[in-house]
């Protein structure tokens, strides 16, 4: 007699493909579950695709390879990302699914969350209008559904390269359709008769906690897990960890199938020297080009990153994902500055290569131009070990910890006090500061690469303090974050006096400048 065969069936978000949950398919494979998706009309190709594509077409694609999935198999699960989980909901519903769970991932029920535009309500009177539809352009943008810093710098690096691995905009008719799929997803929520889990980031920026709560609230038998450290993209996002557990546990799974590692059983064969020094020179040109996509699949995914030193960086980082996490904190706490330089010529011994790497980083005004000894292990084909020892650990501890420093007060952001002026901008007054502030505020206008949006904030917050003192104490309506976040920037700032927010906002662009032009 066979053994029942289990399935489980993964339908992606708006604007992506069947490859958006690769991760997902590894960990099911790993537990022992086959895996079957698809690519949903109007999408793999480009966003003018869209145009045409109706709900009833996404929903005929997903239950033609429902059907042909069901047939093949005792059981089958049915897990959907965002736009593919009301997919999910309505054909559950539809197809009276009662042969496996149900699992949704940042159930799109209701688009309200913290990102989206005051004025969203207007899209149903545009749909109205004549050729607006089809030719209005919703563009994707920062950040990128994805609270992980390393991950979003990627995808934005990818988008900026053009790379087609995701639409970076959808037409305005598209987002109809998904209207159109919200309300049918909701009337499918009361239908339900599977167990079903909605997994929910509380920090959403698309869709807010409404939409698990009414999913839970509706759904016969519905299990809530709210995630408190991602975006919209928790699948990829800082809780991508515990989403993959939180499936396996769910389906009746052993959750260790989410963090086993695929090399785990390989056989270790030795590597040529050729082979050696040709993944080394992979390695370093993608560190050293911030290709961090190009640089992540050369490590194991069991490496051990070995951070010597003082600080709170300092410790033993076990597995791939702790190593996104240490790229991820190193990106954070420069605030998107954080570069590889180069690298020093590199010596072998057999599979292990030693080379110094030099890098830069800034934070509030702050600079350090790091180096280090990095000693890698090559194994099968991959970086299967790194020990990082830096050249001056007590000033790399001071930098990375800045934030916990002990700032000065008067609205001074964490790690900047009032000391770390320069003797030349702080004798500046009268016209000479009011001409360098002037040269400074042209200076962030002509800078090669745009700071990242937290540095945007800190140089808003310099400037209107300089230029109009205290910020109002009433703070703009939560309707529009962002001229609350530029408001929240500024107030900070309360009790400085004008002539120091000039000199701030000087040292600040003079910093980023500096920073820009050894990163380019």
């Amino acid at each position: 007699m066979n053994a029942p065969r289990t399935a489980a069936l993964l339908i992606h978000g708006l604007g992506g493909t069947q490859f958006d949950l690769g991760s997902m398919h590894k960990a099911l494979k790993r537990a022992g579950i086959d895996t079957h998706s698809l690519t949903l009309p109007g999408h793999g190709t480009t966003p003018e695709d869209l145009v045409g594509v109706r709900t009833e077409a996404w929903l005929a694609a997903v239950t033609r390879k429902y059907r042909e999935v069901v047939m093949q198999y005792d059981t089958v699960h049915v897990i959907g990302m965002c736009m593919g989980s009301l997919l999910a909901l309505a054909l559950c519903a539809q197809e009276g699914h009662a042969r496996g769970r149900l699992v949704t991932l940042a159930p799109p029920i209701y688009i309200d969350g913290w990102a989206t535009p005051w004025y969203r309500a207007l899209r149903h009177l545009m749909y109205w209008l004549p050729f607006v539809p089809s030719r209005m352009r919703v563009d994707e943008e920062e950040p990128y559904g994805i609270k992980n810093a390393l991950v979003r710098s990627i995808v934005k690096a990818k988008f900026e390269r053009g790379e087609n691995f995701h639409y970076r905009w959808v037409p305005l008719a598209c987002i109809r359709e998904v209207d159109r799929l919200r309300r049918r997803a909701m009337r499918a929520a009361v239908a339900l008769r599977c167990d079903t889990l909605v997994m929910h980031a509380r920090e959403d920026e698309l869709t807010s906690l409404k939409s698990a709560y009414f999913l839970r609230d509706n759904v016969e038998r519905a299990e809530l897990v709210v995630l408190e450290n991602s975006y919209h993209l928790i699948c990829v996002d800082n809780d991508r960890q515990l989403v993959a557990t939180g499936i396996l546990r769910f389906l009746g799974l052993d959750p260790a199938a989410a963090e086993r590692p695929a090399e785990a059983d390989e056989p270790d064969t030795p590597m040529s020297d050729e082979e050696v020094r040709e993944l080394t020179s992979r390695y370093m040109s993608a560190m050293s080009s911030q290709q961090f996509e190009a640089a992540l699949p050369l490590f194991a995914s069991d490496v051990i990153w070995d951070q010597r030193g003082e600080g709170p960086l300092a410790r033993e980082y076990v597995g791939r994902s702790a190593l996104i996490d240490l790229f991820s904190t190193l990106l954070e706490r420069s605030e998107g500055t954080f570069a590889v330089q180069r690298f020093g010529e590199p010596s072998f011994d057999g599979q292990t290569a030693t080379a110094d790497v030099l890098f830069v980083a800034s934070r509030e005004g702050r600079v350090i131009h790091g180096g280090a000894k990095q000693t890698f292990v090559l194994r099968n084909g991959r970086i299967a070990s790194v020990v990082y020892e830096p050249h001056d650990a007590a000033a790399e501890a001071a930098f990375w910890a800045g934030e916990n420093a002990g700032a000065a007060t008067r609205g001074l952001s964490a790690g900047e006090t009032a000391g770390t002026l320069a003797p030349e901008l702080a004798a500046l007054d009268g016209e000479a500061l009011q001409r360098r502030f002037a040269q400074a505020q042209e200076g962030a206008k002509a800078l090669a690469r745009r700071p990242s949006k937290a540095v945007m904030l800190r140089l808003y917050a310099y400037y209107k303090q300089a230029v109009d003192g205290d910020a109002p104490a009433q703070p703009p309506s939560a309707l529009d974050p962002v001229a609350r976040a530029k408001h929240g920037a500024w107030a900070a700032l309360a009790g400085v006096d004008r002539a120091e927010a000039m000199c701030r906002y000087i040292a600040l662009v003079e910093q980023l400048d500096t920073d820009i032009a050894a990163m380019v």
